[in-house]
């Protein structure tokens, strides 16, 4: 989930992408808050998560948004001869860690200051079932470590973990990508195919890694795919754009749309739930090409989202639970009015506080690591 760098500099709608979809994981983890409420009126949840209105509050799907992201903007760097893999490491570590540890320990003082009492919410719902109401310093420590598959202190933090197993293998994934550069449309017919096996068979580095994989085919085809979409602009494309966006959110959310006669749970909503990867590429795809989809995604506010985005993406739980804690989740209105705004102040003094210096952090450490290397004396040869 980090920034665009190198070559990506020059896509700021990638930014706008980011920021589109850390609103939207807010969005999805209210609905889960007010979800014994929405659900006491006979087809509201339904309304709201099996209409065309799901895109607005699918988080889930928009966490593969940002897989994909990261793997194209991670690997785009490192196709490049000059790319500095020591460097690399730290630098990459410290910039996903950092902000981590920063996250858990402010969810870990809302946790201690502001009281989380059982009787405020719903019993069996998500905040009583996936929200911490009380820590341990092993809690905290297994967390921070992005370790453990499941989280309660912030419990985004399981799809950090893949971050990191992706940046780790990010060699893997370039050679592979490099040399499947020339079939990469197979390429990415097996990477949707594992990912709809990977749902099916409830294995999730089929799910993950693959859309991570399909962010690097892309990564690897940048320069035929912009030649390709500037031949298209310039015949005039926007009815090719709104379809591949159509058929893309269509992916995503198809899952949800066709729970009336796929439910939850059974092998053909596991399948199509498969697809969403797929839709999170050719969302991609279109902010990369479309020009309409250029221009909105790189106006002020999304830009102002994306820059925000990781550190959002790390407070927004904390902040509703505990909010939610106080006013109690029967008045679900009243807490959405209050921590949506309160998300968004606390993620930009997070991402002054916390983010921007971990990233000079990492900068820093990257360098020395490298400029060690290069001190390091050359053996004599016998």
């Amino acid at each position: 989930m980090g920034k665009a760098t190198g070559e990506t500099e020059r896509m700021h709608a990638l930014d706008g992408v980011r920021g589109v979809a850390a609103v939207v994981v807010l969005l999805y983890h209210l609905t889960l808050m007010a979800r014994p409420r929405l659900e006491e009126t006979a087809g509201l949840w339904e309304w709201i998560t099996q209409s065309p209105l799901r895109p607005l509050t699918a988080g889930s799907e928009a966490v593969l948004v940002f897989f994909v992201l990261s793997g194209l903007v991670v690997s785009i760097p490192a196709l490049s001869s000059s790319f500095d893999w020591l460097r690399y490491y730290p630098s990459r570590l410290i910039r996903l860690y950092l902000p981590v540890v920063g996250a858990v320990l402010f969810a870990v003082a809302l946790i201690v200051f502001v009281p989380r009492l059982p009787g405020a919410i719903t019993p069996d719902s998500w905040l009583a079932d996936r929200v911490a109401s009380s820590v341990s310093l092993s809690q905290v420590i297994d967390e921070s470590s992005l370790l453990p598959q499941t989280y309660t202190i912030v419990n985004v933090l399981w799809s950090l973990r893949w971050e990191v197993i992706f940046s780790v293998l990010l060699p893997v994934f370039v050679v592979v990508g490099l040399a499947v550069r020339r079939r990469r449309a197979l390429a990415a017919v097996v990477s949707i195919a594992l990912m709809v096996l990977g749902r099916v068979i409830d294995v999730d580095a089929l799910v993950y890694l693959p859309t991570f994989f399909l962010g690097t085919l892309i990564a690897v085809s940048l320069p035929e795919l912009r030649a390709w979409t500037d031949r298209r602009n310039r015949r005039g494309s926007g009815l090719l754009w709104g379809t591949l966006a159509v058929a893309s959110v269509g992916l995503l959310i198809a899952s949800w749309l066709a729970r009336p006669i796929a439910p939850a749970g059974s092998d053909l909503s596991a399948a199509l739930w498969g697809l969403a990867g797929a839709g999170a590429a050719g969302l991609i795809v279109v902010a990369i090409g479309s020009p309409l989809a250029k221009r909105m995604l790189s106006a002020r506010l999304p830009l102002w989202l994306g820059r925000v985005s990781f550190s959002l993406y790390l407070v927004h739980v904390p902040v509703l639970a505990s909010v939610a804690f106080v006013i109690g989740d029967g008045r679900w209105w009243l807490v959405a009015a209050i921590s949506i705004p309160a998300s968004f102040a606390i993620a930009w003094l997070f991402h002054v506080a916390v983010e921007t210096p971990a990233h000079r952090l990492a900068r820093r450490a990257g360098s020395r690591v490298a400029s060690r290397h290069d001190r390091v004396p050359e053996p004599i040869a016998s």
